[in-house]
């Protein structure tokens, strides 16, 4: 039996070697490449074919996902096994729409590791256990509808917060609704004032309802 192929995309080369001699501790997984920046990650993924890549979110030149898009863009057979320390959702699910087939955190031990690798590389999507939880709770409760065209310049994550702002919501409130960490929500407001160019949240709520949000009850 051939094989896993894997090539490492990571910034550290102290990680690599440490997953290196990981993964050539056994006999099914062979490294056949690394990578050093998302740039580097893309070329050689387009030249080696490895059957997985893992990548880092965190990566110099082009970001972990930026590169997962463009390798699937060019390569869309191979398996993107994302390894990285931000467990946030907005990193989970941009991972996830790029077309990352695993989400593991860099906590992982080898059995997990190798556990995963095996299984993104026979076309199975996994996810570390805190992350799975993540991914469940996500989707266990009602979504706010938030109209796609309204605040372009918004992420996802950002629209769904400020429909939640515009209904009414506390930080405290969406900590609980959406299960993010308190600081994750306080940023987001941040960026969402940011962008919306407004100094207070009375002032977002009025430019949210403006355009329709905050209308459904809780």
């Amino acid at each position: 039996m051939e094989p896993i192929r894997i090539l490492l995309a990571d910034d550290h080369p102290f990680f690599r070697d440490g997953v290196r001699v990981l993964l050539g501790s056994v006999p099914d997984t062979e490294v056949v490449g690394e990578a050093g920046t998302g740039e580097e990650a893309v070329t050689l993924a387009e030249e080696l074919q490895p059957d997985v890549v893992l990548m880092d979110l965190n990566m110099p030149v082009v970001s972990g996902i930026e590169a997962t898009r463009r390798i699937l863009h060019t390569s869309p057979h191979v398996g993107v096994l994302v390894l990285t320390m931000y467990e946030d959702d907005d990193s989970v699910f941009s991972a996830m729409r790029a077309g990352a087939r695993g989400y593991l955190l860099k906590g992982a031990n080898q059995a997990q590791l190798l556990r995963a690798v095996r299984a993104v590389a026979g076309g199975e999507v996994v996810f570390g256990a805190g992350i799975a939880q993540r991914v469940i709770g996500y989707f266990a409760g009602p979504r706010p509808t938030v109209p796609w065209q309204a605040f372009p310049d918004l992420t996802d994550r950002e629209r769904e917060i400020l429909a939640l702002i515009a209904q009414g919501y506390t930080n405290t409130q969406i900590v609980e609704r959406l299960v993010l960490s308190p600081k994750t929500v306080r940023n987001h407001i941040t960026n969402i004032f940011s962008k919306l160019q407004v100094a207070d949240r009375a002032e977002a709520i009025a430019r949210a309802r403006e355009a329709g949000l905050g209308e459904n009850s809780r």
